[in-house]
């Protein structure tokens, strides 16, 4: 059996970005996923497409085709005050580096990275943490097997236990 749509994958895999280890599955922990759902990189998908179990794999994705470049208008000064919850300004969250859940104008969900703070403001950057970074990935397939017809009408794979 090869790695195609609708089909669960099972992988360990490195993901290096300048040489640093930023994420990883092992062989006794896998990734598990359904093939061809969008559920990672198209890229990625495209670079594992017909693989067959045990099969190694190791490519790149240049920025453009993974998280994008980084967009400057995705960086904003935030005035302090809207890190204060029952008057009293949340210090502990605000640290260089944090990566906060956060609410835009029309209240979408995003997450952004605490990168300055200054007296009256804290500067966000709301691009996803590897965007500008080549990914560079290592890997194997662990395992493929069929989908269930439920696993492929909602579009994602169901573990031992999954209950919606």
């Amino acid at each position: 059996m090869n790695v195609s749509k609708d089909k669960v994958v099972s992988i360990s895999y490195e993901l290096k970005v300048n040489g640093d280890l930023i994420d990883s599955a092992q062989a006794d922990n896998p990734l598990v996923f359904l093939y061809g759902h969008g559920q990672l990189l198209p890229l990625f998908e495209d670079n594992i497409n017909n693989l067959a179990q045990g099969d190694s794999f190791e490519f790149m994705i240049p920025c453009k085709d993974g998280y994008g470049e980084v967009n400057e208008d995705a960086i904003v000064e935030l005035p302090k005050e809207i890190f204060v919850i029952d008057g009293e300004l949340q210090e502990d969250l605000l640290v260089i580096g944090n990566r906060l859940p956060m609410r835009d104008s029309e209240g979408n969900a995003l997450d952004g990275t605490v990168v300055e703070i200054t007296d009256n403001s804290v500067v966000m950057d709301f691009n996803h943490p590897l965007a500008g970074q080549d990914l560079f990935f290592t890997g194997k397939i662990e395992m493929i097997r069929e989908a269930t017809p439920e696993e492929i009408s909602h579009g994602h794979v169901h573990g031992q236990g999954h209950h919606h």
